[in-house]
Formats: C-alpha cells, sequence, structure tokens
C-alpha cells in the first residue's frame, strides 16, 4: 500500500478504534456524526475507485487541461498539505445513513481498492500523467490524487477526534 494511504489507514484505525455504535452516531450539533464522517470518506475513495476504474476500462487517462486556479489549489492541497476548512462537500460524498457498524470495514476495504487502482493506473500511463479530474482541485497525478486522500482524509480524522472529545 501506498505510504500516504497507509498513514491514512492507520490514523482512521486510531481514531475509530475505541467507538462503539452509539459513539460513532452520536449527534455533533449541525455538524456531521463521526459515522457519518466515515460515510463521507468512504464515498470519497468508493467515487475516486470507480473514477481510475473508468481510466482503465477505457484505456486512457480522463482528466483535462487544468486551469491556473486549480493548478494552485492542487499545490495548496496535494503539495503544501493545506486543506480548507467550511467548503461543502461534493452532493456524491454526502453521508447517506450507512450503518455504522458497516462504514468502518467498507471504508477500509475502499481504502485498498482504490490504492490498488490508482497503481494501475499510473503503471499503464505513467507517474507524470494527469489521470483524472478532482471536483475542486481539477486534474491530479497518482501521486496527487495519494495525497489528496491523505490530506482530506487527515482533516476528517481530526473532525472525529473533537467529537470524541
Amino acid at each position: 500500500m501506498d505510504p500516504y494511504l497507509e498513514r491514512l489507514q492507520r490514523a482512521i484505525k486510531s481514531a475509530t478504534q475505541s467507538l462503539d455504535s452509539d459513539a460513532l452516531n452520536r449527534p455533533n450539533g449541525d455538524k456531521w456524526s463521526a459515522a457519518q464522517i466515515l460515510e463521507h470518506l468512504y464515498l470519497s475513495y468508493d467515487g475516486s475507485a470507480r473514477g481510475f476504474e473508468r481510466c482503465l476500462n477505457e484505456n486512457r487517462p480522463l482528466a483535462r487541461t487544468p486551469t491556473l486556479r486549480e493548478r494552485i489549489a492542487a499545490v495548496a492541497v496535494t503539495g503544501l498539505g493545506y486543506f480548507p476548512s467550511g467548503r461543502k462537500s461534493p452532493e456524491r460524498a454526502n453521508p447517506r445513513g450507512m450503518a455504522a457498524e458497516d462504514v468502518v470495514g467498507a471504508l477500509e476495504a475502499a481504502l485498498l481498492e482504490m490504492d490498488g487502482l490508482i497503481t494501475r493506473c499510473e503503471l499503464r500511463f505513467g507517474r507524470s500523467t494527469r489521470i483524472l479530474d478532482h471536483p475542486a482541485l481539477g486534474p491530479l497525478t497518482a501521486k496527487q490524487w495519494r495525497k489528496f486522500h491523505w490530506v482530506h482524509g487527515h482533516h476528517h480524522v481530526k473532525q472525529i477526534a473533537r467529537v470524541r472529545s
């Protein structure tokens, strides 16, 4: 597994290991519960995996040319590790009510699947090739996708830690 995604996997396990179903589902005011955060992460990994799978099935990268704004945003997130707070999640990654008992296992499986698909795309299309478009950051390379998921996931792991407190 890629080191960024392996670190992410460990961080998620550490943040959730002592949480039972009640703790995962505990309301957090007008913010997502820990279970909803985990489902959001699951949906983002699953969505990314489906995109990489499409690239492999079509035997070509599906990325377009990035705009200047996207290049700057990609450098901020995947280069500097900065994740802006307060940004709305894309609708397709919003939690839908997945059972807390199911989400942790599904998330881990989706992370492993996504890692494998990113690696296959990287091997097929090259390390420096922009493979797929991110909704906010635009076209990213395999390395950038991995770093994005680490930075994004770490942002949410910190939120789970706050929910636990």
